[in-house]
């Protein structure tokens, strides 16, 4: 056997046995006649010791042990004179007889240490020495724990796992398939899927009642943090639902994750259920991070047209937010935060502020276009007392506008420390427009997607007021991230053929791309619907991630690309043939 126990299991009750152990050098280190080395394996890390004076050749062997050598050791476990509280193994060390040196290493290209010096890039690289990382390998078992806890509560609530396939049709809508040539039908292509929702759809007019799948999506999209090329999403559906039962049965999964996974007890109370229109209204997003305060106060009533204010007087919005205690922000800070709203991203004109001074005064950077008697009803309005700032941007376009403060109040957020990686505060965003406009495409689309139900009641918009047709639709966020969403799905052919109408859709066009779906519908579907959650970005936040690469195994970069596989990558010209396939240059 090449070992009788892992790195990670000796305690102080296994002194005096004989073990052997197999596992990575960690470090080495020599003092006087003696050596000692740290080897590490999946379970954790155990002190091995070496006695010049007991065995001067394995001593000297020991002394040649490399970083990452892979090495076999057989001793006797002893209680160590210098205990080490920090290790579970801390207490105890190994005194060598034999030591088999079973592979040795390159010196790696970083610390394979829990604080690295290996920077992104190397990293991806060289992905399979940073998984040997233990802050890295413990975002992994957390995944597999999630994926363990998400099983048994489905399966204990009568869901069946089925696969769907990974070779699909390619469909319009969302976001940009990846698509696969076929070598036996030239000239035609399969498209990886986005999401299996027409599959679920299909297997709830199958009859299966209750779905679920840990399943991998794609979509060619721009990345960012929680974003990947493929990603993994708990998928689920449900027949004879509706919202209600939807929301009921995931809330009580959610809570049951966060006891089981996280060991963090959300409480008996449901969830906050927030409209869209309300979410965008008192926070600029529909995934509102409501671990703090800091609503947005509308300011327009007071501002416009009460000063000479030009860039006011012109807005379509003026809103504003009270950060608490701040009045004493330096010039430097505030000019920090000005730079941040005129920032590409963001893309404000400016940041106005004002302070609250102790006797109630309030002192702005606008005091020559507005009287004393205006900017106190403003403070008034915001609730500002004595030493807070009021922050205040405006714009042309109120949505927009809306989007760059809460970037402030995102950022004043983490300044102030309230957004704690270990609080959660969660909610239900409903009632979403059911489509909205493309300037690009210059035609209404689907918010989710084409086969979310419409509210009962506003079906008769559909022909005359498609733009304010609300959705049976919800999203949960926690923590300001959107962890999944879902919707009422519809099970009419009729009202589904009306829908793709509104979304210029011909009927020839819908039944080329959906006919398997719109024909499954004749045939008795059952109502139904259900969501699917980000298993990434869930895993992220548990792990107090900012990033979701990793508490993923391989990801790709910020480019889309696996440096360690150099994928995507070129192919023989032999297989382009094979697939009847030409390419053209950038200039063609």
């Amino acid at each position: 056997m090449y070992r009788t126990k892992t790195c990670g299991e000796l305690r102080i009750s296994d002194a005096g046995k004989e073990v052997t152990l197999a596992g990575w050098v960690q470090r080495t280190r020599k003092m006087g006649g003696m050596t000692f080395v740290d080897i590490r394996d999946r379970y954790g890390i155990t002190q091995i010791v070496f006695n010049e004076e007991t065995d001067k050749e394995l001593c000297d062997k020991a002394n040649k042990l490399g970083r990452e050598y892979v090495v076999q050791i057989v001793g006797k476990v002893n209680e160590r004179y210098n205990k080490n509280p920090k290790m579970p193994t801390g207490d105890i060390e190994i005194i060598a007889s034999k030591l088999n040196i079973l592979n040795k290493s390159l010196v790696p290209p970083f610390t394979i240490e829990e604080n690295t010096d290996g920077g992104d890039d190397i990293r991806m690289k060289y992905r399979y020495l940073d998984l040997r990382r233990s802050n890295v390998r413990a975002n992994l078992e957390l995944r597999h724990k999630f994926c363990l806890a998400v099983r048994s509560f489905l399966d204990s609530k009568g869901f069946l796992e089925i696969e769907t396939p990974v070779l699909v049709g390619s469909t319009p809508e969302g976001a940009r398939d990846f698509i696969v040539p076929s070598r036996m039908n030239p000239g035609q292509f399969y498209a990886l899927p986005q999401s299996p929702q027409t599959l679920k759809q299909l297997l709830m007019v199958a009859g299966m009642d209750r779905y679920f799948q840990i399943v991998k999506c794609f979509r060619d999209e721009d990345l960012r943090a929680d974003r990947q090329p493929e990603f993994t999403q708990i998928d689920c559906e449900m027949s004879y639902v509706e919202q209600d039962d939807i929301i009921r049965i995931f809330e009580e999964m959610t809570k049951y994750l966060f006891k089981e996974v996280r060991n963090y007890d959300l409480g008996d109370e449901p969830f906050i259920r927030m409209p869209w229109i309300e979410a965008m209204t008192r926070f600029g997003s529909d995934k509102p991070d409501m671990r703090f305060g800091m609503e947005f106060v509308e300011l327009m009533d007071i501002l416009r047209g009460s000063g000479d204010f030009a860039v006011f007087n012109e807005a379509e919005y003026i809103g504003g937010i009270c950060a608490k205690g701040c009045a004493s922000y330096t010039r430097k800070q505030l000019d920090e935060l000005t730079n941040f709203v005129k920032s590409p991203q963001i893309g404000a004109k400016g940041l106005v502020y004002a302070r609250v001074q102790e006797d109630k005064t309030v002192k702005s950077s606008i005091d020559k276009f507005y009287s004393q008697e205006i900017m106190t009803k403003v403070a008034e309005k915001m609730s500002a007392e004595p030493g807070d700032l009021i922050l205040i941007i405006s714009g042309p376009d109120a949505m927009k506008a809306r989007k760059q403060l809460c970037e402030l109040r995102l950022e004043m957020g983490n300044r102030l420390g309230l957004r704690d990686k270990n609080k959660f505060a969660l909610l239900w965003v409903v009632d979403f427009p059911m489509f909205e406009w493309s300037e690009e495409e210059q035609r209404l689309m689907a918010m989710h997607h084409p086969f979310t139900a419409p509210k009962p009641c506003d079906i008769p918009k559909l022909d005359t007021d498609p733009s304010n047709v609300l959705a049976d639709a919800y999203d949960m966020v926690c923590n300001g991230v959107e962890v999944g969403g879902g919707s009422i799905r519809i099970h009419d052919a009729v009202l589904q053929a009306k829908i793709f109408e509104v979304l210029g859709f011909t009927p020839e066009k819908a039944q080329e791309q959906f006919g398997f779906l719109m024909n499954a519908f004749k045939y008795g579907a059952p109502p139904h619907g259900g969501l699917a959650y980000g298993l990434d970005r869930f895993v992220s936040l548990f792990a107090g991630l900012d990033s979701i690469r990793d508490c993923i195994a391989f990801p790709k970069n910020n480019s889309g690309r696996d440096v360690m596989l150099d994928a995507p990558s070129a192919v023989d010209q032999s297989q382009l043939d094979e697939l009847k396939l030409s390419l053209c240059s950038d200039s063609e």
